[in-house]
């Protein structure tokens, strides 16, 4: 019976002493891999600088980021299926501005609200949008684009890469503010956009960096403003639309988000991960190079720009009668 006693009390403080390790590893995140998904093809500049940055978190976490893949209804397949996944920090969501802006202020029906049904764990990088121009136009800053317009009402058309883009609601924004009077050739991707510039079709484009930038450097095209607060260091001598109207501003960007109610730990993790790959010289260097501006801001400050561009951009939608369905 002693001996008995003794076993029994040997087996319950053994038990005892693992039980606060038993508990710990639970809670240890990530145990496994995480998945990272992209609504966009492979190849094109969302999906290689998600690459990057899973690559970064990989390194940091100790753990796989697998980069998925899931393109179709400008991102909202993938961004409706982080939204409904579990809160468990395991799948994350490479969130621009088209799913988390563009989407909700042009579109029905998501399946998913980008304010409510995701945690933001950080901004990245911005993508400035450039109004370019076909050489042969007699236009050679924005305030020449401003006084022609207005003196040859119909003469000006502006292509974009498709009715609704983030480039479709910026020109009808710098219209609005400028009193500009051109009007809108939407095409199907930023190529067929550019081409038809360079062809004549149209004078004027709204297109994103990183597809007008080999043009202007071969001179194919020329630039008349970008929309970004700052000059580029691209294109340290093409002006801001802010230098002709002050406040002028017009970007895209690059995010992360998890589902909502993500447990503080793991959000604070994942954070402070993201921040760490890609808040350094040599990220931000890489961001530059693939014309990218580095702009790194937390969750909170994450959700604040967004919450503010969809009601910004709301209102140009609802001026110019821009709906996508």
């Amino acid at each position: 019976m002693k001996r008995l006693l003794t076993f029994l009390l040997t087996l319950s403080i053994s038990s005892f002493s693992l039980a606060p390790l038993t508990s710990h590893a639970k809670t240890i995140f990530p145990d496994r891999p995480l998945k990272l998904m992209v609504g966009y093809a492979p190849g094109g500049p969302a999906d290689i600088l998600a690459r990057l940055v899973a690559q970064g978190m990989s390194a940091k976490l100790g753990q796989p980021v697998i980069v998925e893949n899931r393109p179709g209804a400008a991102s909202s397949i993938a961004a409706g299926a982080v939204a409904n996944a579990p809160p468990d920090g395991y799948t994350l969501l490479w969130g621009p501005s088209t799913p988390m802006v563009m989407n909700p202020v042009l579109r029905t029906n998501l399946g998913y609200n980008p304010t409510q049904d995701f945690t933001q764990l950080g901004m990245i990088a911005d993508m400035v949008l450039v109004l370019v121009a076909n050489n042969s136009v007699e236009i050679q800053s924005l305030s020449d684009l401003i006084t022609q317009s207005k003196a040859n009402p119909k003469k000006f058309f502006y292509g974009t890469s498709g009715a609704g883009s983030a480039m479709n609601v910026a020109a009808e924004k710098l219209k609005f503010e400028t009193g500009i009077n051109m009007d809108h050739v939407p095409f199907n991707g930023s190529a067929p956009n550019l081409s038809a510039l360079m062809g004549g079709d149209i004078q004027i484009a709204s297109d994103l960096t990183v597809a007008v930038m080999p043009l202007i450097l071969s001179g194919k095209i020329k630039p008349i403003a970008v929309m970004s607060a700052k000059r580029l260091e691209q294109l340290p001598n093409v002006p801001t639309v802010a230098e002709t109207i002050p406040g002028f501003e017009f970007s895209t960007f690059q995010a992360v988000q998890a589902p909502a109610n993500l447990p503080e730990p793991i959000k604070l993790k994942l954070e402070e991960t993201l921040k760490a790959v890609v808040n350094t010289p040599e990220f931000k260097r890489k961001l530059i190079d693939l014309n990218f501006i580095p702009a790194y801001s937390d969750g909170a400050s994450a959700q604040a720009r967004i919450e503010k561009e969809i009601a910004s951009y709301q209102i140009v939608a609802k001026q110019a009668n821009i709906k996508i369905d």
